[in-house]
């Protein structure tokens, strides 16, 4: 099952959709307006611990129908309690970030994103102007669907709601000299696109083995897969969950693999449009704008 959050028109109210998707067409997908289900209602993240009970009725549900491509899409979770990125994950890019100055950590190396930064899959992405180093790195992320603590690895996968494709948008030289925790070159504000929707754990057979592509301009930048990572997401998930309770609607950026900006300096630049997509989950699709 696929939910969205999406807006009619520009001037519409938010309203949850339930995403079909015919024959993996991402231009043929259309939203049926499903928040007037009895315990639906409008906020994704109040209805995700209750997500199994509502799915027949998302299902059968018969609202208004939209195209996907007529409606404005929001992000999936706007509003989540934590917002967290792992570093350095993909052996590959470990080694490219190495080279960019950050040395390779010996355990997992968890981040803030604010959750001020977060904007939808199809939202412009401001440069900022004091900056010149704006990166991009398309990242699985996780969505936690129920409140949980000290999870067993083996039980990890019992506390997904589901997945979203993210960009963690970074600028490189707050993370790197100006805010060693990361978290002020992380943050941003519109610098944590998510979405298009969230694709609920069902749907996907092995999320430790999906395609993921990111594109600048039509050209390629990232093409990886997430059997990559040097910390599953199940294991993330059980090392977080041993320092603090994981709430419903809590999102988890996994890492990304090589092909970022910073080892060649070829930083995102005001006109560019970003497209992340990864297998089964739908795409981003960001320009980047001049700050105002």
């Amino acid at each position: 099952m696929k939910i969205a959050r999406f807006r009619a028109s520009a001037d519409s109210p938010v309203r949850l959709g339930r995403v079909d998707v015919p024959d993996g067409d991402l231009a043929a997908a259309r939203v049926t307006d499903v928040s007037d289900v009895p315990g639906v209602g409008t906020s994704l993240r109040a209805i995700l611990p209750s997500l199994d009970d509502l799915r027949d009725a998302v299902l059968a549900a018969d609202g208004p129908s939209y195209a996907v491509a007529d409606v404005v899409l929001e992000a999936p979770v706007d509003d989540p309690q934590k917002y967290l990125g792992i570093g350095m994950n993909y052996k590959e890019h470990a080694e490219e970030a190495r080279q960019a100055g950050i040395p390779i950590p010996t355990s997992q190396l968890w981040f803030n994103k604010q959750v001020s930064c977060i904007v939808g899959p199809r939202a412009d992405v401001v440069k900022p102007d004091v900056s010149e180093e704006l990166d991009y790195e398309i990242e699985l992320g996780v969505v936690i669907g129920r409140r949980c603590k000290d999870v067993d690895v083996r039980g990890a996968r019992s506390v997904i709601a589901g997945y979203v494709v993210a960009n963690d948008v970074s600028v490189r030289d707050w993370l790197m000299k100006l805010s060693p925790t990361f978290t002020l070159g992380k943050s941003f504000d519109t610098h944590g696109p998510l979405g298009p929707w969230l694709t609920t754990d069902d749907e996907i057979d092995d999320p430790l083995d999906l395609s993921m592509r990111l594109t600048i301009n039509g050209e390629v930048r990232q093409d990886w897969r997430t059997n990559d990572m040097i910390y599953d997401v199940y294991e993330q998930i059980a090392y977080l969950s041993q320092v603090m309770t994981l709430m419903p609607g809590d999102v988890l950026a996994t890492g990304t693999p090589s092909g970022i900006g910073a080892p060649t300096g070829r930083f995102l630049k005001v006109g560019d449009v970003v497209r992340a997509e990864i297998e089964g989950l739908g795409a981003l699709e960001n320009r980047v704008v001049a700050a105002s």
